[in-house]
């Protein structure tokens, strides 16, 4: 069975433009994530989310969990937890690590959850 797939348009705009921030995610006092390269993406009404290239991630900080989820914009999500900040760190990180085209330049980025993180902290460049 194939999933429904929905292209960004009037009715659910998606913009990705580079965000002109250097991010540095904190969880548990530690780094995960420090970059001058996030992407911000705005998807209709909801707040921007920063997505953070792969490469500016502690990946040793996290752990890849097998929660997924599906978005029909986007494509299946894959999680990740940050197991140094107990429970709020479970499946606090997503990527689409196989994104539709409309919004690939997402791949090989991951989200944090602002929540489930100690600080996403964004200073200006």
């Amino acid at each position: 069975m194939t999933k429904p797939v929905k292209l960004p348009g009037p009715d659910h705009p998606i913009t990705i433009a580079p965000h002109p921030a250097r991010v540095v995610v904190t969880a548990g006092d530690a780094v995960v994530a420090d970059t001058r390269d996030a992407l911000a993406l705005r998807e209709a009404s909801y707040p921007a989310v920063l997505y953070i290239p792969r490469d500016d991630v502690d990946l040793a900080a996290l752990e890849r969990t097998d929660h997924t989820t599906y978005c029909p914009y986007k494509g299946d999500a894959a999680y990740y937890s940050i197991p140094g900040v107990g429970d709020r760190g479970a499946n606090s990180v997503w990527t689409y690590e196989a994104p539709y085209e409309a919004v690939s330049l997402i791949k090989d980025h991951l989200a944090f959850y602002p929540d489930r993180v100690d600080e996403i902290d964004e200073q200006p460049l």
